[in-house]
């Protein structure tokens, strides 16, 4: 549901510009940006989201969705402690999204960039060791392993502006999705897991 609603809400969001919002030229959180303004850095463009309230409560319910997911999906984590250091550092993911749906990054720089840190560096270290953590069929948890490292060389080349072609927030957004691409996975992995459980 988390992510579901992520995407629906990004979709209203960039909808309501009224110059085209862009996801090669524009980041994610230029959607939550509370005021209208021209943006030098990183890259030049003018923001301007009517929704980014909206944006911005996408961002809470997707950080504590997160949170939570992780919290309940315990029946798919191996026990040890590499399950245990994957699922908190995806938790932090979710603390980041978190404090950036509360502190837009126009408003509270700092704590925006620190919630981005967390979404991008630590949530995307927890993706690639769920690869270990998981009590999932060998190719899925590569698959998860696998998500994680693309993740992280975009990131990297996010903060070294090497964007090869797909723009600044093309390169974000590779750096951002596959966490919530594996996040959906889990969430789906764990219903179906829960409806094949026989009942009594």
């Amino acid at each position: 549901m988390g992510v579901v609603q992520f995407f629906v809400i990004h979709g209203i969001a960039e909808s309501a510009w009224a110059r085209p919002y862009s996801w090669a030229r524009n980041n994610i959180s230029d959607l939550g940006n509370a005021h209208c303004a021209w943006q030098p850095d990183p890259e030049p463009r003018y923001i301007c989201s009517p929704q980014h309230a909206l944006m911005n409560t996408s961002f809470v319910a997707l950080g504590v969705l997160l949170a939570a997911g992780v919290a309940l999906t315990g029946p798919l984590w191996r026990r040890g402690a590499a399950a245990a250091v994957s699922r908190w550092l995806l938790a932090g993911a979710g603390a980041g999204f978190v404090l950036a749906g509360l502190a837009p990054a126009d408003v509270h720089e700092n704590q925006h960039v620190l919630g981005a840190l967390l979404i991008m560096a630590t949530g995307n270290l927890g993706l690639l060791s769920a690869g270990a953590g998981l009590d999932l069929p060998g190719h899925l948890r590569w698959a998860t392993a696998l998500l994680g490292a693309t993740a992280l060389t975009a990131f990297g080349l996010l903060l070294s502006r090497h964007y090869l072609g797909l723009g600044m927030g093309g390169m974000e957004r590779v750096a951002a999705f596959p966490l919530l691409v594996g996040a959906a996975a889990l969430g789906v992995r764990g219903l179906v897991l829960r409806g094949a459980v026989p009942r009594p």
